[in-house]
């Protein structure tokens, strides 16, 4: 699927993410915030200018955001953002209104409506996780001119010696043997490390 796919299904069916931010002490702090919107440019959402969230913004512009949907663990599908955010004020304000009406409840006046400004994630590194198919399911994406990066990714370089140990601990057996040459399929491992901790040539490398 493609960057949009995700950024939709992050705006329209998840909707309420919880969101990392530092303050000025560099101490991490999370609240729930509702992703409002997408277009090609990124991601939209709003805050109020007297919140101690907005101060957080202001003084750091790199956030963090992980949105959950699903019943059980297992039913589980999820789209985690590292990202760069900037205030763009109260330009798509009204739009986010129009998109999300229970805004109206909450802000019911023009006058109260006046604390309020737009926030735009305008660059950022992501990653969908579906827990809900077997073997499991996850793909990178990027957006805003980034690179979409491959951190946390194990893979087997060219001392391998094909002992096949670290397929038999694989939980997901997403390692295959093909063509004398022993592979690790990216969009189905969990990140758990057994391959690299049996792997006897310590062929199995972490980005």
């Amino acid at each position: 699927m493609n960057t949009n796919t995700y950024l939709d299904f992050l705006t329209n069916q998840i909707h309420t993410v919880i969101m990392a931010t530092t303050d000025n002490l560099q101490n991490p702090s999370t609240c729930a915030i509702d992703i409002m919107d997408f277009d090609e440019q990124g991601l939209y959402f709003l805050t109020a200018k007297g919140k101690s969230f907005y101060e957080r913004l202001k003084q750091h512009d790199t956030i963090s955001l992980t949105g959950l949907q699903g019943n059980t663990t297992l039913s589980s599908q999820s789209v985690t953002i590292h990202g760069k955010v900037k205030e763009i004020g109260s330009f798509r304000l009204s739009a986010l209104f129009q998109k999300n009406p229970y805004m109206y409840d909450i802000y019911p006046t023009k006058e109260s409506r006046m604390a309020l400004t737009v926030f735009q994630i305008y660059q950022g590194n992501g990653e969908f996780f579906d827990l809900s198919v077997q073997p499991i399911f996850r793909e990178r994406f990027s957006f805003g001119s980034c690179e979409s990066k491959g951190a946390g990714l194990f893979y087997i370089n060219d001392d391998c010696i094909n002992c096949k140990k670290c397929i038999s601990v694989c939980p997901q057996k997403c390692i295959v043997y093909k063509n004398n040459k022993t592979t690790i399929l990216q969009k189905h491992c969990l990140h758990c490390g057994n391959c690299y901790n049996i792997c006897p040539v310590k062929a199995v490398e972490k980005e």
